[in-house]
């Protein structure tokens, strides 16, 4: 399973989407605004998101942080 986590700097639910992989021993990678992606790459990959983080398992979007713990919780 591989986890991306599209992120922007001081963002509480970005660290909690990043800790919580950490927690669980999951495989990811982060994207930073303006380091990794601009703001128009974000609404061209991700074209309804409106928050950060959003979060993407195996290419795949789950959507926020709210709903990737969901999925973690729903699958332990």
């Amino acid at each position: 399973m591989m986890i991306e986590i599209w992120s922007k700097p001081q963002c509480p639910f970005c660290d909690r989407a990043e800790n919580l992989c950490k927690q669980k021993n999951f495989d990811y990678k982060k994207y930073m605004l303006d380091v990794d992606f601009s703001r128009e790459e974000m609404f061209e990959k991700f074209p309804t998101a409106r928050t950060f983080p959003q979060i993407t398992i195996n290419g795949e979007l789950i959507g926020g942080y709210t709903e990737f713990e969901a999925k973690v919780r729903s699958e332990e």
